[in-house]
């Protein structure tokens, strides 16, 4: 039998764009190099002025090029793989820092409050990832978790504006984003409806429900501009460079670092997470050794609602104090795309999460540097499309074949 030809796979495309990155990178660089007055990049890496480094920005362009050029040519010789991969590796992680090197030239600007905004920023993203691999595991596709976040968000404030306690408000929240799963499951599980039918329906009425409720209760309230208190874990806050960033913050965001690997935690060790999956594989095997299909479908789905409701609370609750129509701003998409780049895996999403958390805080980064193309200054309109420009790279075909549960989004109907 003749040996079947091989395509190109994700890693080659990868590396062909590393490969002309590289080549783009030395063309531009290398005609600036021996300049007179050579440019230097001031990037902070500690909390405040702890460790600066100046990096000559013509130079380390140059060496990144010539890093991403080789890297991404070994990728194609056979014999070279391991290193191929190493520094395949390394690339990607400095890819991220060598984003800021031309863009602050001649200015400063701090890596560690970067990463701090990023994984602020992520907090949402991850929440709502997460939400979506609850009822998607189970085999209910949730392109609801938007609405579920907006009216989290807007029942959360309103909440919060009518009995003046804040963490009711993130009760209220929760729940909201859960009643609004069950009917979605409700819709989706008994009456065997289409699953992306029903999730849109969602969220037009979340959309409309929430601004109902903000014109005629919230707009001439006066609880606004209170958000949640910081806190400090007790001795993990005090490690160096690491504890300001992780184990200090606000309650959602510690929340979402602990979430995270919980839910790897009951997807992989425990017999629910065990029973879920199998549910979102297989049904008709779960039916027949005594799993309740549409309980556990019910249950995943309203879980994922009171996480998305939580994730809607970290937008009015803890970071702007406020509630306005449609401040999740199509988060939730974003969150589901993580699902999608983490490949319906708790980490993968999370990682997900931060690179589109990196890109949006990267977007506020540039306009506080004034980032400037062939002369002119970049419209702000275009940096903040930057998040949702990511989205649709990634999703386009940088994470490969994505592969959901099998039964995801088929109805089960035990009579059949």
């Amino acid at each position: 039998m003749a040996e079947r030809r091989r395509g190109i796979d994700r890693q080659q495309v990868i590396a062909g764009l590393f490969i002309l990155l590289g080549v783009g990178l030395m063309t531009f660089y290398l005609p600036q190099l021996g300049s007179p007055e050579p440019q230097i990049t001031k990037l902070g890496f500690g909390p405040g002025r702890a460790l600066v480094v100046d990096f000559p920005t013509t130079l380390t362009m140059l060496l990144l090029g010539l890093l991403y050029l080789v890297s991404g040519a070994l990728q194609f010789v056979p014999q070279t793989q391991q290193l191929a991969r190493v520094l395949m590796w390394v690339s990607t992680a400095t890819f991220f820092v060598a984003v800021l090197v031309p863009t602050a030239a001649g200015k400063q600007t701090n890596v560690y409050t970067l990463a701090a905004e990023t994984l602020r920023l992520a907090t949402p993203l991850a929440l709502g990832a997460l939400a979506g691999i609850f009822a998607e595991r189970s085999g209910v596709v949730n392109i609801a978790i938007e609405g579920m976040m907006l009216i989290g968000a807007g029942f959360g404030f309103a909440a919060f504006v009518a009995t003046n306690n804040i963490w009711l408000g993130v009760v209220a929240a929760m729940l909201a984003g859960g009643m609004l799963s069950l009917l979605h499951a409700t819709l989706s599980i008994s009456f065997r409806s289409d699953q992306v039918i029903s999730g849109t329906a969602m969220n037009l009425l979340a959309f409309g429900l929430t601004g109902y409720v903000r014109r005629s209760f919230l707009v001439d309230s006066s609880g606004g501009r209170v958000t949640m208190p910081e806190l400090a874990l007790p001795v993990l806050s005090q490690i160096p460079i690491l504890g300001p960033l992780i184990f200090t913050g606000k309650p959602i965001f510690l929340g979402m670092l602990i979430m995270v690997p919980l839910a790897h935690l009951i997807f992989f060790y425990t017999r629910w997470g065990l029973r879920t999956r199998a549910v979102g594989e297989k049904p008709s095997a779960a039916d027949t050794v005594g799993i309740n299909v549409a309980r556990r479908r019910y249950i995943s789905v309203l879980v994922s609602g009171l996480i998305a409701g939580l994730a809607g609370a970290w937008f009015s609750l803890e970071t702007v104090g406020a509630f306005d129509d449609g401040m999740t701003a199509g988060k939730g998409f974003i969150a589901l795309a993580a699902v999608i780049f983490g490949k319906w895996m708790p980490f993968g999403a999370f990682g997900g999460a931060l690179l589109f958390g990196y890109t949006d805080a990267l977007a506020t980064r540039f306009q506080i540097l004034k980032v400037e193309a062939f002369g002119f200054p970049v419209p702000t309109q275009f940096l903040q499309i930057l998040p949702y420009l990511v989205t649709m790279v990634v999703l386009a075909g940088l994470i490969g074949r994505a592969i959901g549960p099998a039964a995801l989004g088929q109805p089960y109907d035990k009579r059949t």
